[in-house]
Formats: structure tokens, sequence, C-alpha cells
């Protein structure tokens, strides 16, 4: 359901364009904004979809712990600060939506075996762009950077683990970002598709009271892998 609402809004973004007898994938394009990538500083929103999953590295050799992913939303603000003609810095906090199910298969009891990870992220991340050269209205990109982010449903400041069904990671991690998207120049402001992958750098794991736990005592580390998908107005 989600794919197919993704693809209407691509189409009628598309179908919006496709009106003009010179639409933005035309040969010969109207130039939209044409000043516009000459500001030092603008601003804009973002809306999207994300993924969260966990890389887990063992101790030893078991059966791995079945991590079911789902589909969160995004929403949050842009700010995007021109440093040279193909390079801008950008910050675009945001509030992040997610929930992962753990599922540990040594376990016969099915209320042990399940943990659920419900994460509300508010997260920061400080990217370089880097801009290719604008062909009409269309202007890919890519982009990195590093960012933290703020666990506001971590449990880190309670006493009670796995015994008493409470899934606890650490408030703060640290990630990398990678990604690519594509700045399509309209009338009235740029529609900028993008996806990125967002790698953690530290273990945001908190180990149960009992070092030989069985939900935490082999895992050697526990660190974040998501995916974003956002649709940015400027």
């Amino acid at each position: 359901m989600k794919k197919l609402i993704v693809f209407l809004f691509f189409a009628f973004i598309l179908n919006g364009y496709a009106q003009k007898s010179k639409n933005i994938f035309s040969r010969d394009p109207i130039i939209n904004l044409e000043n516009f990538q000459q500001k030092r500083v603008y601003y804009g929103f973002y809306l999207g979809f994300n993924s969260y999953d966990f890389k887990i590295d063992y101790k030893t050799e078991t059966p791995d712990i079945l991590i079911k992913k789902t589909t969160g939303f995004n929403v949050g603000i842009i700010g995007d600060l021109k440093l040279q003609e193909y390079i801008n810095l950008r910050f675009e906090p945001g509030l992040y939506y997610t929930k992962r199910d753990l599922y540990y298969p040594n376990f016969a009891n099915s209320g042990d075996a399940l943990r659920e990870v419900n994460s509300t992220y508010i997260h920061f991340p400080l990217l370089l762009k880097f801009s290719s050269l604008r062909t009409g209205n269309i202007r890919p990109y890519a982009l990195g950077g590093i960012s933290s982010t703020l666990n506001l449903s971590s449990n880190s400041k309670l006493m009670d683990d796995n015994f008493q069904q409470r899934f606890r990671v650490k408030s703060w991690t640290t990630n990398y970002e990678l990604g690519f998207g594509i700045d399509l120049f309209s009338d009235y402001f740029i529609f900028s598709p993008s996806i990125r992958g967002v790698f953690g750098i530290n273990d945001e794991l908190i180990r149960d009271n009992d070092p030989n736990s069985p939900w935490t005592g082999n895992i050697a580390s526990m660190k974040t892998r998501a995916i974003f998908i956002n649709f940015s107005f400027h």
C-alpha cells in the first residue's frame, strides 16, 4: 500500500509537469527559478519514509536473531548554505518514527522470543551536497556526512532489563550517511526526491544486568542501519 502511495505521488508530480508545452523533460524547457542557485542561504522541509535495521555481530556462533523491519515516517526541516557553485552544506534535523521486531530463535516461549523495539528519533544530520551541472530544470546530486541521533524511546535510564520485558539501547548514537537525489525546478519551488543510507558507528546496545543474559550476552555489537527516502521542497 505504501509503495502504491509513493508511486501515485510521483505520478501526480510528473503529470503536473507534463501538462505544459515546454515542461521539465522537454528538449528545450523554459528555465524555472533561474537565479535560485545564486542564493547564499535557503530553507525547506521534507517528508518521507524510513526502514531501520540492526547490524548485529556475535561473540560465538549461534542462530542469528531475526529482525523484522517496518516502514516508518520522517518529517523535518532543511537549512542549506552555499559554499561553492557545486557544493552546499546542509543541516536537516527531523523526527523519525520506526519499529523493529527482534525474534530470538532459542526460546520456546513466544513472549520471551519476541522483543519489540519502538523508536522515536530526533535526527541531526550535517551533510555536504555535491551537485552536478544543471541541465534545463534538472540537477542530480550526491550527498554524504555525519549525524547524531537522540532516541526518545531508548529505555536507557531504566534499571529493568529483558528479564522484565525491557529492551534497552543507548540514547545517543553517531552515524555516517551517503545518498543521492535530484533537484527538479518547477515554476514556484524545487522538488527533490532522494534516497540515503545511514550506518551506525558505535555499539548502541545496553546489556542486561546478568552478563549471561540469553538476550544480550552473546552480542558483541549492535549498530543501526537504515534507508531514508525523502521528498524535499524548497
